[in-house]
């Protein structure tokens, strides 16, 4: 990873930052199977700050640091475990993109509105692709529920997902044949219409490396479509540290909407349009009130995802997630 500022402006707050012309690597320090970053993962900026401390809510109980970059204004958790150390931190029942649990109302919400938003999401991948049908590529599948709908809708459609308990009930539960997220690097270049990323961008370790092989496996004029949550949303900005979309340390980056286009700039993509989630809001609101107060406020909670979706009516880029639409 190289790092250039030659003829790029930047926001005064770096000045005092000291940067480097000189070609160097991004030093991501391994420290007991741990990642500290020194440059900013996405757009190699040294000016980094420190802003948050983040409990992981769902498994270890772990403190995490996130820091912001100055430049692009990604945040992003530091120390996170390596590729090979952070698998146990997904092994809980509460990590229901891979369970498939019901347990609790919060899960069983979850379940009901995913049932509603997988059909808009393909209407979205056809209206966007202006396809009835075509080659769809899902990465991070989950249990299948996405590629079971496209396949129903008549696409020749493939599932990638890292996680082999996902992948048997996927199995089970529809019949998938999901592939090892290993084959990813396989798949042949300019192949596919659509790719979709449903709240999976946040969890690639080697963000530019994954995003530069996206272009790869996308046709001339096929679409790219990265939903991640977006911590520049009012929700986020309530909940602060207890916001449950950082996540961490399953949630490497923190996306900001600034943050995604200077990504896909660097890697010859370009952001179409912005598409909110406007069910994340509530979702997330009631998990984080959870963290926050030790059981979920529905009212308050209620409260703060509603407002949060009516300043975003007036900027999508202001939704608590947003679907980010990205064609070469």
């Amino acid at each position: 990873m190289f790092q250039s500022y030659k003829n790029v402006p930047r926001p005064a707050e770096c000045d005092s930052f000291h940067f480097t012309l000189l070609p160097v690597f991004n030093s991501a320090l391994m420290m007991n199977k741990r990642i500290h970053y020194t440059l900013c993962p996405v757009c190699d900026s040294a000016a980094l700050k420190n802003v948050l401390q983040v409990k992981d809510h769902t498994v270890s109980g772990e403190l995490f640091t996130v820091a912001e970059c100055q430049f692009c204004t990604l945040r992003f958790t530091q120390d996170v475990p390596d590729e090979n150390a952070i698998a146990p931190y997904y092994k809980s029942e509460e990590y229901i993109s891979h369970t498939n649990t019901a347990k609790g109302f919060i899960n069983r919400l979850y379940h009901s509105v995913r049932k509603r938003t997988i059909v808009k999401k393909g209407k979205l991948v056809e209206d966007e692709t202006a396809l009835k049908k075509g080659k769809m590529l899902d990465v991070g599948s989950g249990i299948g529920s996405f590629v079971k709908e496209m396949k129903q809708n008549g696409w020749d459609a493939t599932g990638l997902e890292p996680d082999a308990d996902a992948r048997k009930i996927a199995k089970e539960l529809y019949g998938l044949e999901l592939g090892d997220i290993t084959k990813f690097y396989q798949l042949p270049d300019d192949y596919f219409d659509a790719i979709t990323l449903w709240h999976v961008l946040e969890h690639v370790h080697d963000l530019p490396k994954y995003v530069q092989q996206l272009k790869n496996l996308l046709k001339e004029k096929g679409k790219l479509f990265v939903a991640v949550p977006n911590y520049t949303a009012a929700d986020a900005d309530n909940y602060n540290e207890y916001w449950a979309a950082y996540d961490v340390p399953r949630h490497l980056y923190h996306f900001s909407p600034k943050s995604i286009e200077v990504l896909m700039k660097k890697n010859g993509l370009q952001v179409l349009k912005y598409k909110p989630m406007w069910y994340d809001s509530f979702y997330i609101s009631l998990l984080s009130s959870k963290y926050k107060n030790g059981k979920a406020g529905w009212l308050s909670a209620s409260w703060n995802g509603l407002r949060s979706n009516l300043v975003a009516l007036a900027d999508n880029k202001k939704c608590s997630s947003v679907i980010y639409v990205i064609g070469k």
